[in-house]
């Protein structure tokens, strides 16, 4: 199916198969605008031979931007680059400046032709609707669609270099994301084993804690309880499973702040709510005998110390109560658990300060992306840095 050729112009805009376009882009098949002779057809390495290290990345079609690596020269990508990469299983698309090898059947390469800027061509590729089919072929739906452009190359450009800023600031939110959770990790242990105060520790059977710490059982402080079968009645309280919460109900078991562990499925999994909840009858909850401990305390700790079902000697992992009931933990003043907890809840606030960032940032890109790609923004008379 070849683009019209009788073309109305209107408003500085023109009807073509993918809709309206400025008047001063062209539209080409996908298959017009690739070069296909660039693409090689033996540099795959075997899953087998995937490494940790090695001095050449492997990519293929999955999630991960690099799968392993290789040293083998003979399994070199030796066309030119750039170059995209498509999952022919997976649709997922990447754009490759730098020398690599292929790890998995169903990669496909894709070389753009002279007149398209590869930047812009990988996210134009980005823009289009591809219908998933399983894990059947996706590259023949790909192939279907046509490719719209500025003829002017240096506009492509500073269409790819707006789109490439938006992503380079949500790749830098993902690293603060990453750092600081790595981060709240470290804190979290050196909290629970040292204290606030530089105190003497001393040795225990959950490890070292500070001098004037003790270790108590989960028990001594609360009941364990069952949760209940959901009710059938839907409302806004939130119905707690071992994974999360997973629906709502028109009224709550509990109406004070608990702990809830899974019980079955996802056994030992912790979750805090400080609202009324409905527990599960996948979960245990824990009502309070007295109010000494902090539930979020013990909660940021036992996220550190997980139970585990897995000796359980049944097909799906599944927690005993007993083993909940004598899970032990350090125990600091209640003061203390509650300035411990603060220190926490601020590293917290840090990551989903950094996450809403991204998440705008993420609505950005996507909203730029398709007003770009359709020239309902133009760039072209713009000063636009590009590299």
């Amino acid at each position: 199916m070849k683009a019209k050729t009788d073309i109305t112009t209107e408003n500085g805009f023109k009807e073509t198969e993918i809709g309206l376009i400025p008047s001063d882009w062209d539209i080409k098949e996908f298959t017009e605008c690739v070069d296909k002779e660039s693409i090689p057809k033996d540099i795959k390495i075997p899953q087998g031979q995937f490494s940790k290290i090695g001095k050449y990345p492997i990519i293929d079609q999955g999630s991960e931007f690099i799968a392993g690596y290789t040293d083998d020269k003979n399994k070199l990508y030796a066309g030119n680059l750039p170059i995209i990469v498509f999952g022919d299983h997976t649709r997922i698309l990447k754009y490759i400046d730098f020398q690599f090898s292929v790890g998995a059947d169903g990669t496909k390469l894709i070389q753009p032709k002279g007149f398209l800027h590869p930047k812009y061509f990988f996210y134009y590729l980005c823009s289009l609707s591809i219908p998933s089919k399983g894990y059947n072929r996706h590259y023949k739906y790909l192939k279907e669609n046509f490719i719209a452009f500025p003829q002017q190359k240096s506009e492509q450009q500073k269409i790819a270099a707006v789109l490439s800023k938006i992503q380079q600031a949500i790749e830098q939110q993902e690293k603060i994301i990453q750092i600081t959770k790595e981060l709240k990790k470290s804190l979290m242990n050196r909290l629970f084993t040292e204290g606030l105060h530089s105190e003497e520790q001393k040795e225990t059977e959950i490890g070292l804690i500070p001098k004037s710490w003790s270790i108590k059982k989960l028990n001594e402080y609360a009941k364990v309880k069952y949760g209940k079968q959901k009710p059938k009645i839907i409302g806004s309280i939130p119905v707690v499973g071992s994974s999360g919460v997973y629906a709502g109900c028109k009224d709550a078991l509990i109406n004070f702040p608990t702990l809830i562990v899974g019980r079955k499925g996802t056994a030992g999994a912790v979750h805090l709510f400080l609202e009324p909840c409905w527990p599960s009858d996948t979960t245990f909850y824990l009502e309070w005998r007295y109010d000494e401990v902090n539930p979020k305390f013990l909660y940021y700790y036992m996220l550190t110390h997980l139970l585990s079902g897995e000796h359980a000697k049944t097909t799906m992992p599944s927690l005993q109560r007993q083993d909940l009931e004598e899970y032990t933990f350090p125990f600091p003043s209640k003061k203390e658990q509650t300035e411990i907890t603060d220190i926490i809840d601020k590293v917290n606030i840090k990551i989903t300060q950094a996450e809403t960032r991204k998440q705008a940032l993420q609505a950005l890109f996507k909203t730029m992306l398709n007003q770009l790609m359709t020239g309902k923004i133009r760039v072209k008379n713009l000063d636009i840095e590009v590299n």
